[in-house]
């Protein structure tokens, strides 16, 4: 729910084969390294044939007390909740409480648009509604709680973005409404309805919609990384409902989508129209590649929180990440953890870093361009600290690597400069783009 700027490029997973057994010890060399070293807390799980094959726990559930996380400690999950909510709709559908058909001016006639926008543009992100989570204002009051009328009242001031299901952009309304809808039609609360129709049938002993974050209730608070773990803000749950609200554990998100595809939440057809996609999303799921195999999930951010989920069907493998921290790249990980159950080869990251003085960076100064891309980079330094910004975009302090080598570990990007050639190359996500210096 937190709007999210994605530095640069965005990147996909990448490369594997299925084996049954893998170096478990290396990749627990994997997760030392970056607990070691301040780049990751959270938890992760693998599970093949709905049996955990692999779990990892790292960090802390509350930096300022020291209150280690563990196993069943529990993380907010962000829109990974659209994957729930998605299944309950269609779980209503099948109740014959909602047809997809329905429009929205049934239930919200004030949103802009509702005699046109369908059950089925919502769940697709094709409502053209606008995302009041992306508004500038938004962070100054995702904390304080909001009822259902001024929510409603929020998203009906914003304008139609485009002529509804006439393309895809994805837009957190959609789901806080399917979650006003669900409780119209059952007259019961989205929690409620959670909790009898996934949580007590699948068995998740670990997973609830979330309301104030508790540690001794072992849920975990959110941090970002500026010379150490600091303690994120903490959006309302009455905001993002069904959109972002619920908490849960790597490992009982595992269970989740598996039972999701197995037909224990919703039927066969209804998983099929789930899955269907339609410029690349499905409703509340899309697809994330793994090399050649497809799978299929959801990703996640909401404060300081930031999540993955996939499930490969032709494997019945799937794989959950949470975490509360990161001060690394999330989709390196998870192609490390997948690298690793597929026997696929992944390098144990060393973190050590190239010392290099201020004098030294002024070499590197300056502002560099492409034909390759429609950006710049402004290269400047604070200190002893080299900072990169492209076009539009946050800055970005970097650190040594080695001799002209530097790095933004959370983004994946590696920048090497050639101050004689006065170049610097770009590499992220598999993608190399060399810069010139104006």
């Amino acid at each position: 729910m937190k709007k999210i700027l994605l530095p640069f490029i965005c990147t996909i997973l990448s490369t594997a084969i299925f084996a049954q057994s893998f170096d478990r010890n290396k990749l627990d060399s994997y997760f030392n390294a970056l607990e070691t070293n301040n780049k990751f807390m959270g938890s992760i799980a693998v599970s093949e044939n709905g049996k955990i094959i692999y779990t990892k726990t790292v960090g802390y559930s509350d930096v300022e007390n020291k209150i280690k996380a563990g196993d069943n400690s529990k993380y907010r999950i962000g829109s990974i909740t659209k994957t729930f909510t998605s299944a309950l709709v269609l779980k209503a559908v099948e109740e014959r409480k909602l047809q997809l058909t329905d429009k929205l001016s049934k239930y919200y006639p004030t949103v802009k648009n509702a005699d046109k926008i369908t059950i089925e543009d919502l769940l697709y992100h094709r409502s053209g509604i606008h995302s009041f989570t992306d508004d500038d204002d938004y962070l100054s009051w995702s904390t304080q709680h909001k009822s259902r009328e001024e929510l409603v009242k929020i998203i009906s001031k914003g304008e139609s973005e485009f002529e509804p299901g006439s393309k895809f952009s994805y837009s957190n309304p959609n789901f806080i409404l399917l979650s006003f809808i669900l409780e119209d039609v059952y007259k019961k609360s989205y929690a409620d309805l959670l909790q009898e129709k996934i949580i007590k049938p699948v068995g998740l002993v670990n997973t609830f919609f979330g309301q104030t974050i508790h540690s001794k209730n072992n849920e975990c608070y959110s941090y970002s990384f500026n010379n150490g773990w600091v303690k994120e803000s903490e959006t309302n749950t009455s905001i993002p409902m069904g959109a972002g609200g619920i908490v849960s554990t790597s490992s009982d998100l595992t269970k989740f989508i598996e039972a999701l595809f197995s037909g224990k939440i919703i039927s066969e057809k209804s998983l099929d129209q789930m899955t269907a996609l339609k410029d690349h999303f499905g409703m509340g799921i899309f697809q994330i590649p793994f090399g050649e195999m497809k799978g299929l999930g959801h990703t996640g951010a909401i404060d300081g929180f930031s999540s993955m989920l996939i499930y490969f069907p032709e494997k019945k493998v799937s794989f959950a990440l949470i975490s509360n921290g990161d001060n690394y790249n999330n989709n390196a990980i998870s192609i490390a953890v997948l690298s690793a159950v597929f026997n696929k080869p992944y390098d144990v990251p060393d973190f050590r870093e190239y010392v290099v003085t201020s004098a030294d960076m002024e070499k590197y100064l300056g502002v560099y361009s492409t034909k390759e891309l429609p950006l710049k980079l402004t290269v400047t330094k604070d200190g002893d600290t080299l900072i990169v910004q492209a076009t539009g975009q946050q800055q970005l302090p970097l650190e040594a690597r080695s001799k002209d080598v530097f790095a933004f570990d959370r983004a994946g990007i590696v920048l090497e400069f050639n101050p004689e050639m006065k170049t610097v190359l770009l590499k992220q996500g598999g993608g190399q783009f060399t810069f010139t210096k104006e």
